[in-house]
């Protein structure tokens, strides 16, 4: 084979692997998704809250990535939810305080979460 066509093939295989690699590249972490406990998407009346296990990422915080049934299904929970009490019998964590913090900085009525800012 004469060294222009081992050239050409190599060429073709970089292209390839190049589209393959691009393809398969998955997109970066978005952070996880707000627990708002509902039950197949059906809200519920809850007694108690749960703690939130992680706090919010890139798509709650940056409004690029921010999606309106996200940030609607946080903003329905601590609006119904926000002056109750966690189930566990304990104060917020830093980690709720996160996603409460997130909640007014979106533009929320404080009001509805000053028990829980009040206690934590």
């Amino acid at each position: 084979m004469s060294r222009a066509g081992l050239t050409g093939r190599a060429g073709a295989v970089l292209v390839f692997a190049a589209i393959a690699t691009a393809c398969t590249a998955t997109a970066p972490d978005q952070g996880p998704r707000f627990d708002d406990e509902t039950t197949g998407g059906v809200v519920q009346e809850l007694s108690c809250m749960k703690h939130q296990p992680q706090a919010p990422g890139p798509r709650y915080t940056d409004a690029a990535l921010r999606r309106t049934d996200e940030t609607l299904a946080l903003l329905r929970y601590y609006t119904a939810n926000g002056g109750k009490k966690y189930c566990a019998g304990d104060d917020l964590t830093d980690v709720d305080r996160q996603w409460v913090d997130l909640y007014v900085r979106l533009g929320a009525d404080r009001k509805n979460v000053a028990a829980l800012l009040d206690r934590g």
